[in-house]
């Protein structure tokens, strides 16, 4: 620093005041560098020849060239584009695309410069080729599908537990949606290793979760923050009901046929009563009681009878049901 300065001359020079007659001294400190500011020549020292400044010392803008949207070939590799997810590129994009609000009822802005088409996620790493290529790159990792599992119904015998979420893709300020917590569990009632008792017993457990239209359980978590929690919890409902299901209290072993939910046709009034009217008739030929009795209830006029009995004892009488009755009676008793 002192090496810098060690040209620096300073002069003090003297101040009149002829009206007011006073003689004064003043210090007047002048600086001067060895480095000339003014450039004469109208170059600039110190920069090579055509590397020249503009205004203030700064370099002069560049003009910008064509957009590359301009120059990519119509066969180009899309994928080498975009390769993975990335915001929108108004210069990498050869579609006239438009976002936003129309002014003055006039059409959308344009994509260059619009901030709209840059906060959305987009898709457009996601072509039908990109994923093929994908897939190709994957194939060696997979292996071959099982030929057992050549349709749905083998799927639904050997894996009869369906597990359902949804992930959500949103324009927001957070990419988290509460929704995709939520974890639907669905399985067959049929497919479960249950007897009549734990059937009945599960019914009553699950109440309106299960659909018997379909014969589809659904249970439903949504209580844990997580959907791995959610899916856990879902394993377990299903897993104690299975259990509580075959259990058997002793107050179950007290109960009578009143007590009963659902009309049973095994040794009930009626199946005695329609035994015995069948075998006054002697509509099977002689032989021993217990095999007649068994080809009775095996003959297909017998079963819709029962059917149309217990329909009509669990459902209640109604148009449907009452003509049911009426029916399967004049067929059993070949009226």
């Amino acid at each position: 620093m002192s090496a810098s300065y060690s040209r620096v001359l300073l002069s003090l020079g003297r101040l009149n005041f002829p009206r007011l007659g006073l003689q004064k001294l003043t210090g007047r400190f002048t600086y001067a560098t060895d480095l000339n500011t003014n450039s004469s020549s109208g170059k600039s020292k110190g920069l090579p020849e055509g590397k020249k400044r503009g205004q203030f010392g700064r370099r002069n803008k560049r003009i910008a060239g064509p957009p590359r949207t301009e120059k990519m070939p119509v066969d180009q590799d899309w994928a080498a584009v975009y390769p993975s997810a990335t915001p929108f590129r108004s210069n990498s994009v050869p579609l006239p695309v438009r976002m936003g609000y129309p002014v003055q009822r006039g059409i959308p802005p344009e994509k260059k410069g619009n901030l709209e088409l840059i906060k959305i996620p987009n898709f457009l790493h996601l072509t039908p080729v990109a994923i093929k290529k994908h897939c190709e790159a994957l194939k060696p990792f997979c292996t071959e599908w099982p030929s057992a599992l050549d349709s749905d119904a083998e799927c639904d015998k050997h894996f009869p537990v369906k597990v359902k979420s949804t992930d959500y893709v949103s324009a927001g300020p957070s990419l988290r949606n509460p929704s995709a917590r939520i974890v639907h569990l669905r399985v067959k009632l049929s497919s479960l290793n249950l007897d009549d008792h734990a059937q009945k017993k599960m019914l009553k457990l699950v109440g309106e979760r299960y659909c018997k239209a379909t014969d589809i359980l659904t249970i439903t978590t949504s209580s844990c923050p997580l959907r791995r929690q959610n899916y856990d919890y879902a394993m377990y409902l299903l897993t104690v009901l299975y259990h509580e299901s075959w259990k058997t209290e002793a107050w179950e072993a007290e109960m009578t046929v009143a007590d009963m939910e659902e009309y049973s046709w095994e040794g009930s009034p009626s199946q005695k009563n329609i035994l015995d009217i069948l075998l006054r008739m002697k509509v099977e030929a002689e032989g021993d009681a217990d095999e007649v009795r068994e080809k009775l209830l095996v003959r297909k006029d017998v079963e819709e009878y029962r059917d149309s009995v217990m329909r009509l004892k669990n459902e209640g009488e109604n148009e449907s049901s009452m003509l049911q009755y009426k029916e399967a009676v004049k067929k059993v008793l070949n009226m």
